[in-house]
């Protein structure tokens, strides 16, 4: 039990840094997965790996929650009613990822989540990172803040996130770009980003949940605790890379992020061409 625990801790650490980062948290478990293996069934994996995101979702909820509160007495009737607009935008953005996710989750699963395809998508949105920071140079931000996004913008945005359902995409990664391409801020970008995050990972989360309940496995005392102390752990650490990544953007590109990416998408290769 200890050892799992140990275990679960790590891949909470490893979700709450890579959630946010551009840099694939899928990518990085299924990774995790292949040299710190869970002593859980081949169905629980499959659900923990997704679920163990409600702990970072937590925590963009907690960090923006006054931001996103539509609710709050402390906002005019004018505040309140942009907050509507900015969740209305972020429920368009989903829409895309939504309809392809549901139809074709199980294909994905099947056929996509290796090593070959996370190298692969490691790498390649690592090269578009540098590209798109380096055409960005002289180009005048149409959008500075998130909720300054159109709604038809927002739904470009949510097309780029259609990408992430490839593992070693990056959820955030793919969103990041798309929006940097449509003239988004760098700042506003990764927030919309955290905030998209909320009804996506929460909607995958019960997709997951629903189909491993369905499926009729059951879980074990220590397969519990494992996903208790993931979800915890990823929360606790979430809270403190989201702030960091926000203050890092302001002052710097995501070029470092697309050069880490190509270095470790060459060294998943060159490990699994030599064992």
């Amino acid at each position: 039990m200890l050892i799992e625990i140990l275990k679960a801790i790590l891949f909470g650490v490893v979700e709450g840094v890579t959630e946010w980062l551009p840099i694939s948290s899928t990518g990085h478990l299924i990774l995790l997965q292949e040299f710190v293996r869970l002593d859980v069934s081949d169905a629980f994996w499959e659900m923990f790996e997704v679920v163990i995101q409600l702990g970072a979702i937590l925590a963009v909820v907690v960090l923006y929650f006054s931001r996103l509160n539509p609710f709050s007495r402390r906002k005019s009737a004018a505040e309140k009613q942009n907050t509507w607009k900015l969740w209305l935008k972020v429920i368009v953005a989903v829409l895309p990822s939504a309809v392809v996710g549901v139809l074709l989750d199980d294909w994905f699963n099947a056929h996509l989540y290796n090593y070959v395809t996370v190298a692969i998508a490691l790498v390649v949105y690592g090269i578009l990172f540098i590209v798109i920071e380096r055409m960005r140079r002289d180009q005048r931000d149409l959008y500075a803040g998130a909720e300054d996004i159109t709604y038809k913008t927002a739904f470009y945005i949510g097309c780029f996130q259609v990408l992430s359902i490839v593992p070693g995409t990056s959820r955030s990664g793919s969103t990041i770009l798309g929006a940097m391409l449509v003239g988004v801020s760098r700042t506003a970008a990764a927030e919309f980003s955290f905030f998209l995050a909320i009804p996506t990972m929460l909607g995958a989360s019960l997709l997951k949940g629903a189909k491993f309940v369905l499926g009729g496995t059951g879980v074990s005392s220590v397969e519990a605790a494992v996903l208790a102390v993931g979800c915890a752990v990823a929360f606790l650490v979430s809270l403190l890379v989201i702030r960091a990544l926000v203050s890092y953007v302001r002052r710097h590109s995501f070029s470092a992020f697309g050069v880490y990416r190509i270095v470790l998408g060459a060294l998943v290769v060159l490990y699994f061409l030599t064992v």
